[in-house]
């Protein structure tokens, strides 16, 4: 037993040394593990927020047509609507028929068009826009806002010259207290609930594509290489000689997927710190059953990629059979998202890859 042990270690030394050798290898399996969660926690917000930021200071051109209002004039300036005046167009059957101003929106000439129209009943309108358009989007979101505040004004007016209290009127039925407080989670366990929907689904498809490129290179690429003869002519047994291979892609896949659970928490621990979300408690049981988990996930996947890229006589058709292999880790991946936690049935766990 020690001497059979003692050749697939030696095997899967030989192998890790030799993979790690060239400095993209490294640049795959260091760096990008551990910088792929802090890029996703830390700086997809903060680009998300300077977006967010810049949209809002942009004066966005607008076309008010139909009849005038002060006080919605006043919001739209406020809100950084750059107006320009016209009349309503006699061609159309209501204020949302587009008519002739579709090529003017759809070249963005006007980011958005705003029909206004007063008669005895009180006042209508509609806001023209392209949905595939941020401005416009942005541009339609300002008014509405502007919109809503005007006509609650308009409400709480009218009640008050009617000797009626508008909130008493308008919101008899209220919520007493901080909705926030009726919550029996924590802040911790509401960010661990975000967290699970889709940290086991990107662990999975990283554990099973981070196998591939060293299980081809330590079958398929020897074979071209010509150096997978060499190792046949060691003193030891074929099954030997395999084991230690899947001995060397298992440690540097274990190696990669811990980097990135250490990014991970690098980047909740941020998030945290920030106040951004709340810090997940999870016992010192929770985290050995998910580094058990992972480990048994990755014995599994590099297992059953090795066997395929042995069987391969070629660095082309070992690619082409372990590329289409990752759809059989998102699949069921994403139909964790759906199953519910509470009543899930015993049999799930049971299905590789979704367990």
């Amino acid at each position: 037993m020690s001497n059979s042990w003692r050749f697939i270690s030696t095997i899967a030394k030989k192998e890790i040394i030799e993979f790690i050798r060239d400095w993209r290898t490294l640049l795959a399996l260091i760096v990008i593990p551990l910088l792929i969660f802090p890029a996703l926690f830390i700086a997809l917000p903060l680009l998300l927020q300077s977006e967010a930021a810049e949209l809002d200071a942009m004066e966005l051109d607008i076309v008010w047509q139909g009849d005038l209002n002060d006080e919605l004039e006043i919001s739209f300036n406020e809100s950084n609507l750059i107006i320009s005046y016209e009349e309503i167009p006699s061609d159309i059957s209501n204020l949302s028929d587009i008519g002739s101003d579709i090529d003017r929106i759809r070249n963005q000439e006007a980011l958005a068009v705003f029909r206004l129209l007063e008669n005895d009943s009180g006042w209508k309108f509609s806001v023209l826009y392209i949905s595939t358009s941020e401005a416009s989007n942005e541009a339609r979101s300002r008014i509405i806002d502007s919109i809503i505040d005007w006509e609650s004004n308009v409400v709480n007016g009218t009640l008050v010259e009617a000797g009626l209290d508008p909130d008493s009127t308008l919101d008899p039925v209220r919520w007493d207290g901080n909705w926030e407080n009726a919550d029996a989670a924590t802040k911790g366990e509401q960010a661990g609930l975000a967290l699970s929907l889709f940290i086991p689904m990107v662990i999975a498809i990283w554990t099973a594509s981070s196998a591939i490129q060293p299980s081809i290179d330590m079958t398929a690429g020897e074979r071209e290489r010509g150096t997978l003869e060499a190792l046949l002519c060691l003193p030891c047994s074929r099954l030997q000689l395999l084991a230690g291979k899947w001995l060397a892609v298992a440690s540097i896949t274990s190696a990669g997927v811990a980097l990135q659970i250490g990014g991970l928490l690098f980047a909740i621990t941020y998030l945290a710190s920030s106040s951004v979300i709340g810090i997940p408690s999870v016992s010192m049981l929770s985290m050995a059953l998910l580094l058990g988990a992972v480990v048994i996930f990755a014995i599994m996947v590099v297992a059953f990629e090795l066997a395929l890229a042995m069987k391969a006589h070629s660095v082309k058709e070992a690619g082409s059979l372990l590329g289409p292999a990752i759809l059989f880790i998102i699949f069921p991946a994403l139909f964790t998202q759906v199953i519910n936690l509470d009543t899930v049935e015993s049999w799930w766990f049971a299905i590789p890859l979704v367990n």
